[in-house]
């Protein structure tokens, strides 16, 4: 698919999976298969968010991104850390001055078969920052060669996934703004808690927290926790 039917393509579909998955289609034609789109915190360090990614915008090697989370990658990551420095694209073999730590994530994510790669970091609303990352499993893949339509790429979804967020957004009413102790549950939990660990803070019980997640999901009309994280996000109604 050429750069200008992908545009089109974009404008007309309404669904983020849907258009994770045609960003995926043009990106392999380019061969580079393995895709990733998210959010970074406003914390410092700027991370992605803490819970795995929705599997409708990464299709990263499954087995990557569970030890990607569970060894907190996310603090580490020397592409995370670069994105709000270098505001235009750049290959993962050519970040400098790399620590241990940093260079030990990109090592092992040659040996998950994320062999080269680059990102795209993308500015949206309210100053948030998100990064395309498009990696590819052959050895002799040159991202610096399909870097121009790769960002192109980027920031034709980015500008799609937005409105179809948006679109979504304004179907959420007014009565369905989250309570204070809703919110507090959720951020917890988006910052990796259990709901265990997040009664201990709140002082209440895991129950509770269960309950109050519950009524999150059923005000944000998702179904499941990472859902209502990301929709909440999207809405401003909790922040990192």
């Amino acid at each position: 698919m050429d750069l200008f039917s992908f545009i089109e393509c974009a404008k007309q579909t309404r669904s983020s999976k849907a258009l994770f998955d045609l960003l995926v289609s043009c990106a392999s034609e380019e061969g580079f298969s393995e895709v990733a789109y998210g959010a970074l915190t406003f914390a410092e360090p700027p991370r992605l968010l803490g819970y795995l990614p929705p599997t409708g915008t990464v299709n990263f090697p499954p087995d990557w991104c569970r030890r990607y989370f569970e060894r907190n990658y996310r603090v580490i990551d020397p592409v995370v850390r670069r994105t709000p420095t270098l505001r235009g694209p750049f290959v993962w073999d050519e970040l400098a001055k790399l620590e241990p730590g940093e260079k030990r994530v990109l090592d092992e994510a040659k040996e998950a078969g994320l062999k080269h790669g680059m990102s795209v970091p993308l500015l949206g609303a309210f100053g948030r920052l998100s990064v395309v990352s498009f990696a590819s499993p052959f050895d002799d893949a040159d991202p610096q060669y399909r870097m121009s339509h790769l960002k192109t790429l980027a920031w034709h979804f980015h500008l799609a996934f937005a409105e179809i967020a948006r679109l979504s957004n304004s179907s959420c009413k007014r009565k369905d703004i989250l309570s204070e102790r809703e919110k507090d549950c959720l951020r917890w939990v988006a910052e990796g808690k259990s709901s265990w660990e997040t009664g201990k803070i709140l002082k209440v019980s895991d129950n509770t927290v269960n309950f109050h997640l519950k009524n999150v999901m059923r005000k944000l009309g998702t179904t499941n926790r990472t859902q209502a994280i990301v929709k909440a996000i999207r809405l401003n109604l909790i922040e990192f």
